[in-house]
C-alpha cells in the first residue's frame, strides 16, 4: 500500500435520477455508538492500528452504555429554533455551548466506566489527568473540542473530553425536528455548526447516490452536493485520489481551489461504513496523502495530527 492511482474525475451519476434527498439524518444516540463500536471492533481485525481501534470499540461501547438513566437533555427554546432556521444558524451552537446537569451526568459516568476497559498505560494516564484536572482544566478541553483546536500533545486527554461531549450533543440532536433544519453553510453541520469527518455516498432506497457528510460531534449527516468541495464549496478542479490496488470504498476527494482533501466513502462497496470509524481505520490513505499538495480538511477528535 505505496501508492496511488491517477486522479479521477468525480462520478457524478445518479445525482439528478433521484427525488430530492432529506437534508438530515438525525441520530439515534444509542443505536449510533452500538454501530460505531460494532464497527471499530470489525475494521481492528487485520489492522496494523488494532490495538487504537480496539480501544476505541470499547470507548463506544462505553457510550452506548451510559446513556440508560442519564437526566433529559434539555430542549432548544422554540425562539432559538426559529432564529435558526430565520438566519441559517446551528440551533446546537456548539461555540455558545455551557454545561448542565444533563452534560456533567453524561461526563462523570464516561469517566467512571471508561476505567473498565482495557488501555494502555498512556491512556490510563491521560485519564487520570482528566479525572484530576478541576473544573478550570475540564472547561479548557471542552473549549478545544468545541473549536476542533485538540493540541496533538494532549490528544489521548482530549480524547475522553471528546467523547462525553459527542454523548451529550448526539443526545439533543435526536430531539430536533429533522424537516425544520436548513442548511447552514458549506462544510458545516445544520444540527451543531461542526465541519465534516467525511462524507458517505448512501446506498438507502430512498436516496440512492446521494452524499452525505457526517458530523463528528453530534453524529448527523446532512445531504451535501457530490463533486463539491467541503471545505470551501468550489466545484472546480475537483478529483478523487485513491490507493491503487484499493476496493473503491474509500477515497480523498481532493479541490484545486483550496488545495484540500477528505475522505469519501461508498455504501455500494462496503455497507456498514461509517464515516468516523472509518475514517481512522484509513489512516493509510492519509499517510499516503502527505507526499501530495493538499492539506486534511476534515476534523476527528481521535485523528489529530494527521
Amino acid at each position: 500500500m505505496s501508492s496511488f492511482s491517477g486522479a479521477i474525475q468525480p462520478d457524478p451519476s445518479v445525482i439528478g435520477g433521484i427525488a430530492q434527498p432529506p437534508l438530515v439524518q438525525l441520530p439515534d444516540p444509542v443505536g449510533l455508538f452500538d454501530a460505531r463500536a460494532k464497527r471499530f471492533a470489525h475494521l481492528a481485525e487485520g489492522n496494523l492500528l488494532k490495538p487504537y481501534l480496539t480501544f476505541l470499540a470499547a470507548l463506544s461501547g462505553v457510550q452506548r452504555d451510559i446513556q440508560a438513566g442519564l437526566p433529559a437533555v434539555e430542549p432548544v427554546e422554540p425562539d432559538i429554533l426559529a432564529r435558526a432556521r430565520e438566519h441559517a444558524m446551528p440551533p446546537l451552537d456548539r461555540n455558545k455551548f455551557t454545561s448542565d446537569a444533563a452534560f456533567e451526568a453524561t461526563f462523570d459516568r464516561l469517566l467512571a466506566e471508561v476505567r473498565a476497559i482495557e488501555m494502555p498505560d498512556a491512556a490510563r494516564a491521560a485519564l487520570h489527568a482528566v479525572k484530576e484536572g478541576g473544573v478550570v482544566g475540564r472547561e479548557l478541553m471542552i473549549r478545544n473540542v468545541l473549536a476542533d483546536a485538540i493540541p496533538v500533545e494532549k490528544l489521548a486527554e482530549h480524547v475522553f473530553v471528546a467523547a462525553a461531549l459527542q454523548v451529550h450533543f448526539a443526545r439533543r440532536a435526536a430531539g430536533l425536528d429533522g424537516a425544520s433544519l436548513v442548511p447552514v453553510g458549506d462544510g458545516a453541520c445544520p444540527c451543531c455548526g461542526g465541519p465534516p469527518v467525511a462524507s458517505l455516498i448512501v446506498d438507502w432506497p430512498h436516496a440512492p447516490g446521494a452524499r452525505y457528510c457526517g458530523c463528528a460531534l453530534c453524529g448527523t449527516l446532512w445531504n451535501y452536493v457530490r463533486v463539491r468541495c467541503t471545505a470551501c464549496g468550489s466545484t472546480k478542479g475537483m478529483g478523487l485520489e485513491e490507493i491503487e490496488g484499493g476496493t473503491g470504498a474509500c477515497k480523498a476527494e481532493t479541490c484545486e481551489e483550496c488545495h484540500s482533501y477528505a475522505k469519501v466513502f461508498y455504501q455500494n462497496k462496503d455497507p456498514a461504513a461509517e464515516v468516523l470509524a472509518d475514517d481512522v481505520a484509513t489512516l493509510g490513505l492519509d499517510m499516503l496523502m502527505r507526499d501530495r499538495p493538499y492539506k486534511r480538511a476534515a476534523f476527528n477528535p481521535f485523528l489529530i495530527g494527521y
